[in-house]
């Protein structure tokens, strides 16, 4: 399951759970890059719900669609991670010290509010 809410002012909710195969990520990168059309210095609040490695197959398709990935990752400031696996933490971690210019935080997943607070 992958669901793209957008919730206005700039800020993208997207919720994540179960395993991704290619055209589940393919429907979800195409969501996700519709929905972020328009959106400047944005924030995002990304919740991930038992979620599993994606397929191969899926990995193949975010992998074929760097280029548009970075772009639209351009649109956002900040990103708040929330989870309860400790490797989508660490990941997390990981990715916001890679990509310029975004900042990217993980917080436990009943930690809505704080999340929520870091965004504003």
């Amino acid at each position: 399951m992958f669901k793209v809410i957008n919730k206005g002012n700039n800020r993208v909710d997207v919720e994540i759970a179960g395993e991704l195969d290619a055209t589940q990520m393919r429907q979800a990168l195409d969501e996700l890059e519709i929905t972020c059309i328009g959106i400047e210095n944005g924030t995002m609040l990304y919740t991930v719900l038992d979620v599993e490695m994606p397929t191969f197959g899926a990995i193949m398709v975010e992998l074929s669609r760097l280029p548009q990935l970075f772009s639209m990752v351009s649109r956002f400031d900040k990103v708040a991670v929330l989870a309860d696996q400790d490797w989508i933490k660490t990941w997390s971690k990981i990715e916001g010290a890679l990509i310029p210019g975004l900042e990217i935080r993980a917080f436990d997943r009943d930690e809505v509010v704080l999340a929520q607070g870091w965004l504003a």
